[in-house]
């Protein structure tokens, strides 16, 4: 077996390589190009003399490794990625000495991988997780954008024609927002000319709103407390430009999502109140779920564990609270889709009406349904098992 640990950085990766026998050649150096990874390759073969497995680790560092996993792959060598945090604490293990090198680095992930701790390779799979991983982080950076922008435009609203608000179902809609595009104050609306008022209110809410909600929308600007603000309208309008882009790229994301949610084909999505947007998100942040051994280290991974103290005859016994330690995006992801199904699922709205009535509050009660759908979707992903399947299997309803 031929082992071969990189520690890798942004222009250089740092290589260790051994044999079992423990024979091995120096580290080296190369760069993050494609020369670099060749003069890589090259050494791994000119080490393997007598046609043995070759196992590479390296650290979860971002994308900085992320070509070179590909390129490893497209040799078929297998790669295992590894956790940085267990990196730092093995090494601590091997050595009370604080002493931490690129060298020692490379060392340290050939020691984990000979030592055999149950590393998992790197598949086609993990590519597939990660796009997806990619994706669904990039939308919800977009939705908190959308959330910023639309706070904006209600506050930009609120100045230039309050009453608006309190005419129609809401001001975030496309209908109102080209309204407000074309005229974006009190003043503007009330010089507007109620035919094309009409018609852009007709158009854009698909005929929701009609001649007699333009006719209430203009008196209203007739006599409009709000302020004559050129800057403010200006703002307005850009805001609502950005806000109309925003819209179309995240439904741009989400039909990317959607084709590779249908590619996985996974059962999350049979469970009432998870909708493939949500249930992507589970999935890109958790990856491979043969990772974890119990439902529990999933949890644990989201930062949804209670916190343990205990020192001496100190010991935290009530009160405990979420470490919020891992990956945020999956606790927002199984957090709201948790709402969501205790909404839509009986069985889950039992579970949270009784959490309510032993005196939990909301926050605490989701949280404890969390905890049992997160058990839910590791027995459905592991067996690949549908949500109704498994409830008539055991007879649940």
């Amino acid at each position: 077996m031929i082992y071969v640990g990189i520690d890798i950085a942004k222009d250089k990766h740092d290589c260790f390589i051994k044999k079992t026998n423990g024979e091995y050649i120096d580290t080296f150096t190369v760069s993050n190009n494609i020369e670099g990874f060749e003069i890589l390759y090259t050494n791994i073969l000119k080490f393997n003399t007598e046609s043995e497995e070759i196992k590479v680790g390296l650290e979860a560092t971002g994308h900085y490794g992320y070509n070179l996993i590909a390129y490893l792959l497209k040799h078929n060598i297998k790669v295992y990625v590894i956790n940085p945090l267990h990196t730092n604490l093995y090494r601590k293990s091997m050595s009370l000495r604080l002493t931490k090198t690129d060298k020692i680095d490379s060392c340290t992930i050939v020691s984990m991988l000979m030592a055999n701790l149950n590393l998992k390779a790197y598949t086609d799979l993990n590519f597939i997780t990660d796009e997806l991983r990619s994706l669904t982080r990039y939308r919800y950076e977009k939705v908190k954008d959308r959330a910023k922008f639309r706070s904006t435009v209600s506050k930009l609203i609120c100045i230039l024609f309050p009453e608006l608000e309190k005419m129609v179902s809401t001001v975030h809609s496309p209908s109102i927002y080209a309204l407000l595009l074309k005229y974006p104050d009190a003043e503007q609306i009330s010089r507007a000319h109620l035919t094309k008022i009409t018609n852009i209110l007709l158009t854009k809410s698909k005929g929701h709103y009609e001649k007699n909600t333009a006719i209430q929308i203009r008196e209203a600007a007739r006599k409009s407390i709000g302020i004559n603000m050129p800057v403010m309208s200006l703002e307005l309008q850009h805001t609502i430009i950005l806000l109309n882009e925003i819209e179309e790229q995240i439904n741009e994301i989400e039909e990317k999502i959607k084709i590779i949610m249908d590619e996985i084909d996974s059962p999350i999505t049979t469970i009432p109140g998870i909708n493939y947007r949500m249930g992507a998100m589970i999935l890109a942040e958790i990856g491979d779920f043969s990772r974890f051994s119990s439902p529990d280290k999933i949890l644990a991974y989201a930062g949804m564990s209670p916190t343990i103290y205990q020192s001496g005859q100190i010991e935290q016994t009530s009160y405990a609270h979420m470490e919020k330690r891992g990956s945020k995006y999956l606790r927002y992801a199984l957090f709201n889709a948790t709402k969501y199904v205790c909404l839509w699922d009986p069985i889950f709205r039992e579970y949270l009406a009784k959490k309510r009535e032993e005196g939990k509050s909301y926050t605490v009660a989701v949280t404890h349904a969390t905890k049992k759908l997160v058990r839910l979707i590791y027995s459905l992903e592991k067996n690949h098992e549908e949500y109704m399947e498994k409830i008539k299997k055991h007879n649940i309803l």
